[in-house]
Order: structure tokens, then C-alpha cells, then sequence
């Protein structure tokens, strides 16, 4: 969803130094945030029918790309290390494990994250669809 702060902020700033007319630039301002506050309800009813449907191909991939990426974490701080390290312990140095550009992949970890700290957030709000 879209931010409306950080998204009008800088609008706000532009109309008021173009549009002298206060009233004006505020219905500009108000209609700006209506149509945010459309699109963002527009993504939220798609949302919910991806959520809803019973093909694990349409409602299965976000927590797929979850999966993927906690694998992908649990591999390239756990398992790789650790694997190296038993292996080098019976005399397998020569052994080339195969590894990935976490940066790339922390990119999406984060966001997910992120999200995920948003849902605790309205847990402990008590503002959660369950209750």
C-alpha cells in the first residue's frame, strides 16, 4: 500500500509554490489523496482474492517466496557453514558448495520482513482480522 505521507509531502510542496490559491490547492490536495485512497482499496480487493482463491498457483505465492527465502537464509547462514565445517573436519577441502548473491535475495527477505513486522504490529494493536 501507498504512504500517503510520504507520497503528498513533496506535492504539497510543489502545488504550493505554484498555485497561490489556498482553497484551491487544498481540494488539489484532497483530490490527490482520494484517488491514493482508491488505488490502495482497489489493491486491497485484489489482495483479498488472491488470498481466497484455492489454486495454490494464485494464493500460494506469497508464501512460496517466503519458503524460498527463509530456505535461501537458513542455507547461506546455517547450513553452507556449518556443511563446509564437517566437511573440512574428514578432509573434504577441495568441495565447492554452491552459493548465490544474498543481496540481491536480502532485498526481498527485508520487505518481506518488514511486512511481516507490520503484521505484528497490528496483533499487538488488537486491530488483526483475528481475534
Amino acid at each position: 500500500m501507498i504512504d500517503l505521507n510520504s507520497l503528498i509531502s513533496p506535492i504539497e510542496k510543489i502545488l504550493g509554490k505554484f498555485i497561490a490559491d489556498k482553497d484551491l490547492r487544498t481540494k488539489l490536495e484532497y483530490e490527490l489523496k482520494s484517488e491514493i485512497h482508491k488505488a490502495n482499496l482497489a489493491q486491497l480487493e485484489v489482495n483479498k482474492a488472491e488470498a481466497a482463491h484455492k489454486s495454490i498457483f494464485v494464493a500460494g505465492w506469497r508464501p512460496f517466496i517466503g519458503w524460498v527465502c527463509g530456505f535461501a537464509l537458513l542455507w547461506h547462514f546455517i547450513l553452507n557453514p556449518l556443511l563446509y565445517t564437517v566437511l573440512s573436519l574428514f578432509g573434504y577441502n577441495e568441495i565447492n558448495l554452491p552459493e548465490f548473491d544474498f543481496a540481491q535475495l536480502s532485498t526481498i527477505l527485508m520487505g518481506m520482513l518488514g511486512l511481516g513486522g507490520l503484521r505484528t504490529f497490528e496483533k499487538t494493536k488488537g486491530v488483526s482480522r483475528e481475534k
